[in-house]
């Protein structure tokens, strides 16, 4: 019980730490690229060689650092880990809740301990908290369900009992019930792994419509003065494009 409430407190340490991290990179690389903007339409504008040259230095590199920046937290993507560490605290909890129950009651067995035991490593196989070599691939080829959640051992001597037992509830209405709920399972699974395939194409398309647009901001940005009004026009749209793609 201490291991599980030591583990709660860790990964809702880590989410607040994440989540803040995340929110920091995502102001601060959307602060960048609007600099970068502005400062490759002043440059559009500036008659002098001058400072033509410093703000279209200035804008390329800022655009390039964005660039940089949108890689690493794109590769990492703070705001699943994030989530990650958030449905870790809340099943964790439940597991808390439940050995508590267990404990109130008094009727703990040895079957309970290595249940509880097997429910925590695999939590902790589920829900890595390094970042460097078991981090959760971020873009799988194909959106699956997991399973690693341990089956119940408890399923078929349960159901034994129960049929021992004179409450109206029988063998048939236990087999009728799986089978509905079979059906329901499956018809919920195909509609989740749509979704969740929709949502995966649209979230790779992001990850890398937002370094696209900043380097090729970063590179419009430094052909800008050279009589053009193309070349001034590609920064402008392409940095505010990025801005508004990392925002989703």
């Amino acid at each position: 019980l201490e291991a599980v409430s030591d583990r709660i407190e860790m990964h809702h340490n880590i989410g607040e730490q994440r989540n803040n991290w995340n929110t920091l990179l995502l102001n601060s690389i959307n602060m960048i690229t609007l600099t970068a903007t502005t400062m490759a339409g002043i440059a559009a504008t500036s008659c002098s060689d001058s400072s033509l040259l410093a703000l279209k230095l200035s804008s390329a590199l800022l655009f390039s650092a964005a660039t940089g920046m949108l890689l690493i937290m794109n590769k990492i993507q703070p705001s699943q880990l994030t989530e990650e560490q958030r449905n870790a605290t809340r099943l964790f909890k439940q597991i808390q809740s439940q050995i508590q129950t267990k404990i109130a009651l008094g009727n703990v067995s040895e079957e309970d301990v290595k249940e509880a035991m097997e429910k925590v490593l695999a939590l902790d196989r589920a829900y890595p908290l390094p970042l460097l070599g078991v981090m959760l691939e971020k873009y799988p080829a194909k959106f699956e369900p997991a399973n690693w959640w341990p089956m119940s051992k408890k399923g078929k001597t349960q159901s034994k009992k129960m049929g021992k037992m004179s409450n109206g509830w029988s063998q048939d209405l236990e087999m009728e019930m799986r089978e509905v709920v079979e059906v329901i399972k499956r018809k919920d699974s195909e509609d989740y792994e749509r979704l969740g395939n929709i949502a995966l194409k649209v979230n790779k398309s992001l990850a890398i419509a937002g370094p696209l647009l900043t380097g090729i901001a970063a590179v419009g940005s430094t052909f800008i003065g050279n009589g053009n009004s193309l070349a001034a026009f590609v920064p402008l749209l392409a940095g505010s494009m990025a801005a508004a793609v990392n925002t989703f």
